[in-house]
């Protein structure tokens, strides 16, 4: 019991990453919205029925944004993971010998609906499906965005 404790707790990294990594994507999407980079229409899931969408459907692998800056957006395809940065030998971060950790464990699920009966309204949900040690976890943020 105490090493089945032990091993969930060592995870706690990987929480805070996936609670940063979903409050990320929200970002890009208030910045996509409030800083004319797109219309309220294009704020939704890129799909076959939906081509204006500028946000990807499904789960994702995290990648470093592309050239519109927005994570989890078309414009990501072909990007490298993403990282974190963590100490090399010296123990010490900013030094030539810090390690990148790609978060290859992490993808990203951005899923953008309409909100019944209002029209100017969209719910967005972020879930962060990660493994951690021998856990398979999940993050989920629910936010909304309105056309004004």
């Amino acid at each position: 019991m105490l090493a089945n404790s032990l091993a969930y707790m060592q995870g706690s990294q990987d929480d805070f990453i996936a609670q940063q990594k979903a409050e990320e994507a929200a970002e890009a999407i208030y910045t996509a919205k409030y800083t004319s980079t797109a219309q309220f229409s294009a704020i939704s899931n890129f799909a076959v029925g939906n081509p204006g969408g500028i946000f990807l459907s499904g789960a994702q692998p995290l990648l470093q944004p592309g050239p519109d800056g927005l994570v989890g957006s078309v414009a990501d395809a072909g990007q490298p993971p993403e990282y974190i940065i963590l100490p090399g030998a010296d123990n010490k971060l900013g030094t030539p010998d810090d390690v990148q950790v790609p978060l290859t464990n992490f993808t990203r699920t951005i899923t953008i609906t309409n909100v019944p009966t209002y029209t100017t309204l969209r719910r967005v949900d972020i879930t962060i499906n990660y493994s951690t040690g021998r856990y398979n976890r999940t993050y989920t943020m629910t936010t909304y965005v309105s056309q004004y």
